[in-house]
């Protein structure tokens, strides 16, 4: 499972190893707060992937990892199982249109990203503890 890191000025998706692997990407993923729009709940993030994986690695309704193309958007997606999580809107992010991750700090992150955090990046679940 992903670890949401958040400081005053961004919010980092940190991938652990096999994640790097599975969604083909290098680095973690860095979200200027400023280029969230909205963050949303949902019960079923299999609803909101949109496009094909390119690159990813899918196997229906276990694993969706990686970048999602669609012929207006790019998404980065991290969903294992059938498990809640939090799909999040961006807007003049350089790379991607939408954010859908599986994460039971969905919660914890829709309220830490309403207080105002000030020194190094933090996990999300322990800022609103």
């Amino acid at each position: 499972m992903v670890t949401l890191l958040l400081d005053s000025a961004h919010l980092e998706v940190a991938l652990s190893g096999s994640e790097r692997l599975l969604a083909f990407r290098r680095q973690n993923v860095d979200l200027p707060r400023d280029t969230i729009a909205k963050v949303q709940l949902t019960d079923d993030v299999w609803t909101w992937l949109r496009g094909v994986p390119s690159p990813g690695t899918h196997v229906r309704g276990v694993i969706a990892m990686g970048t999602w193309k669609s012929a207006s958007s790019e998404d980065f997606v991290v969903v294992r199982g059938r498990r809640p999580g939090v799909v999040i809107d961006l807007e003049g992010h350089p790379d991607y249109q939408r954010i859908v991750l599986t994460t039971r700090h969905g919660l914890a992150l829709v309220q830490a990203l309403r207080l105002d955090v000030d020194g190094p990046a933090e996990d999300v679940a322990d800022l609103v503890s």
